[in-house]
């Protein structure tokens, strides 16, 4: 299993739900944090219970459903890696958002697939983009995107097919990365009881660990993979990584 303490993740979408247990799971490992959300205030408490940890963390606000927004937030991210001397080696896409679900599924608004499209798949998709290169420069990545199981349910189209377009980035792209050390993976949570999957989801938040966390310690033989964080649930990392990658 590799160790990733004293390495820095980027988490987005990091302050509740998946992505507030990843950071949770990844401080516990040693792992210094950029903690990203849409407002500072909702990071900071997080912020503190990881430096609880003994690691360091920074918290980062920004929207990511425009250009201008993701190029600023990015920018951010660069500046603050180069003050504190440091690179991101890991990142977790976490941020996501759904739209209404619509009965009449054919009724579904242009605008809400631009919206999906920008944040469920373009902002991820430039994330990892934006990274990938300086991974390689550095012979050492992990990059897992957050998708999303969901099926036969045309009433969520707009979000269906914006996560269906970023698992064919991460299909098509991960062969180019064989034998650099460097992995892109997709993590699908499962069903959970969270802002975004509702009350009436069968899985709590916490059973998304280790699974969510397990592909930033594979090895690199882990690539463009579909891990499914339930398939985990209730395991050690050490055995989920043994599980993984067995």
């Amino acid at each position: 299993m590799n160790s990733i303490k004293g390495k820095w993740v980027l988490i987005t979408g990091a302050a509740r739900g998946v992505g507030r247990q990843i950071a949770l799971a990844l401080a516990k490992q040693g792992a210094n944090l950029i903690l990203h959300s849409r407002d500072l205030k909702h990071t900071e408490g997080l912020e503190e219970e990881v430096k609880a940890s003994g690691v360091l963390a920074f918290s980062i606000a920004a929207e990511l459903g425009s250009d201008a927004a993701r190029k600023k937030f990015l920018a951010e991210v660069d500046k603050k890696a180069a003050e504190q001397n440091f690179q991101i080696e890991i990142v977790f896409n976490n941020a996501g958002l759904q739209t209404p679900y619509h009965e009449n599924w054919w009724e579904l608004p242009e605008s809400e697939y631009l919206t999906n499209f920008q944040v469920n798949a373009i902002a991820p998709i430039l994330i990892s983009c934006h990274f990938l290169p300086k991974m390689l420069k550095n012979g050492f990545g992990r990059v897992i995107c957050t998708t999303s199981g969901i099926a036969e349910q045309p009433e969520q189209m707009a979000y269906a097919a914006a996560k269906a377009a970023l698992d064919k980035f991460v299909k098509d792209t991960s062969p180019k990365l064989k034998g650099t050390n460097i992995t892109l993976n997709l993590l699908d949570p499962g069903w959970l009881r969270t802002d975004l999957g509702g009350p009436n989801a069968p899985n709590s938040v916490e059973t998304a660990i280790p699974g969510a966390v397990v592909a930033a310690f594979a090895s690199d033989a882990i690539n463009g993979k579909w891990i499914s964080a339930q398939d985990f649930s209730g395991l050690t990392l050490e055995n989920a990584v043994a599980k993984l990658e067995g």
